[in-house]
């Protein structure tokens, strides 16, 4: 399939599954709302995650990307569909996720996912939201893998609300890509 085509049946699953008008509603960002997604609907979905695997690695094709991953919960189902959708193009990314708080027991870690002795230290990496509307929570996953050692190549999102987050990525230096925006579902 297409990268249009498969965008536009994105689209169609996203209605169906994850996005809500009328009641307003409070986000993560502090923000209130008319419209919402709620995205695990399409993301657990089988053919939601299949076009979000193969839309965002057609959209990270000739970039300098090693790895893939971002905040949990959101960016987990995403990373994972990533990886699956690399390894079956012949370019396998592997996955990881960014806990919101380190566990008290165990590695501590706040970056999950790497082998045994493996860090982030000097790898290209893709932090990937399902959601964006300022993009304080990519932010917060990119510290932690900048704490780690990581360069972060870029952020990518399902939908961008179009409500901030390009300005403001733009203001840290830092590449957004969305894979749809706000606009895609007004109608």
């Amino acid at each position: 399939m297409s990268r249009d085509t498969d965008r536009a049946r994105l689209i169609e699953i996203i209605k169906a599954r994850s996005f809500s008008t009328g009641t307003e509603i409070k986000l993560v960002s502090g923000r209130s709302s008319n419209f919402y997604f709620n995205m695990k609907p399409t993301m657990l979905d089988p053919e939601g995650a299949s076009l979000i695997g193969r839309l965002i690695c057609a959209a990270l094709e000739g970039k300098k990307a090693e790895m893939v991953g971002g905040l949990e919960m959101g960016a987990v189902p995403l990373a994972t569909a990533v990886a699956v959708a690399s390894q079956l193009s012949g370019w396998p990314l592997p996955a990881f996720f960014v806990r919101k708080q380190a566990k008290e027991h165990g590695t501590q870690s706040l970056v999950e996912g790497l082998p045994k002795g493996e860090t982030l230290k000097g790898r290209r990496v893709v932090i990937l939201e399902d959601v964006t509307t300022t993009g304080g929570s990519a932010m917060k996953a990119i510290e932690a893998v900048r704490a780690d050692g990581a360069i972060v190549e870029r952020v990518i999102t399902v939908v961008d609300r179009l409500e901030g987050a390009a300005d403001n990525f733009k203001a840290a230096g830092i590449t957004f890509e969305p894979i749809l925006t706000a606009a895609d579902f007004k109608s």
